[in-house]
């Protein structure tokens, strides 16, 4: 058993009732769960072997073909990514816009890194023309294609959308548009608990004042 008590702010302790005691198995769980999540299985089944832990479910079933359209995107194959995505399901792109433009625009962003203005600009004319009169997508369609109008896109006032960042960004979005669609929780147990705690420190600041909980910061954290 261990004990965590990630709700201490600074000048304030609590005793040893009020820390949390957590079983370690539960941690390990929580721990393997985001590593699934995000497709990690080399490191899930490491983990696995080195703590001893016992599973019930099938890697394959869970992780394969997740795993394989995570790896294109983030690869920046995205025409990959999605042919493959509309093979597990035709219609989840479809019924899913905001991440099919995502998908769309980071290929274009790829054209673009690789120096290939003519392709980016033939695919911006035949896939995301259409987008160009939906409000929704105006804006980053205008920033994304402003990316042709520098020979050195890596410098210009849109340069993140040649981050990996933003490949990352897309990446889990459809990610998470595959759990879903295989009834799975789109976030982590991980990232839940962490959401969970943010909005418990977010309120013990309001009902406390300046004198109370400090917003918990992931970050600040880990240092301890």
């Amino acid at each position: 058993m261990v004990r965590i008590n990630i709700f201490e702010a600074p000048g304030l302790r609590m005793n040893d009732e009020a820390a949390q005691a957590i079983d370690e198995g539960a941690v390990r769980k929580i721990i393997l769960d985001y590593l699934i999540h995000n497709c990690l299985q080399e490191t899930a089944e490491a983990f696995v072997a080195c703590t001893g832990m016992k599973y019930s479910f099938d890697w394959s079933a869970k992780l394969d073909k997740r795993k394989t359209i995570y790896a294109h995107a983030m690869e920046g194959n995205v025409l990959k990514a999605i042919e493959l995505t509309n093979e597990l399901a035709s219609d989840l792109l479809q019924n899913n816009e905001d991440v099919l433009f995502d998908l769309l625009t980071l290929h274009f962003v790829e054209l673009v890194r690789s120096r290939n203005c003519t392709g980016a600009l033939e695919f911006a004319q035949k896939e995301l023309t259409s987008y160009g009169n939906r409000e929704q997508y105006i804006e980053k369609l205008q920033d994304v294609v402003t990316l042709l109008a520098y020979e050195e896109p890596e410098k210009s006032p849109v340069y993140e959308f040649l981050s990996m960042d933003h490949r990352q960004s897309v990446a889990d979005k459809l990610n998470k548009l595959v759990l879903t669609h295989h009834q799975l929780p789109a976030t982590s147990s991980l990232e839940r608990l962490v959401q969970q705690v943010s909005v418990v420190r977010y309120c013990l600041k309001q009902d406390c004042g300046k004198d109370g909980w400090a917003p918990f910061s992931l970050t600040s954290f880990l240092k301890r």
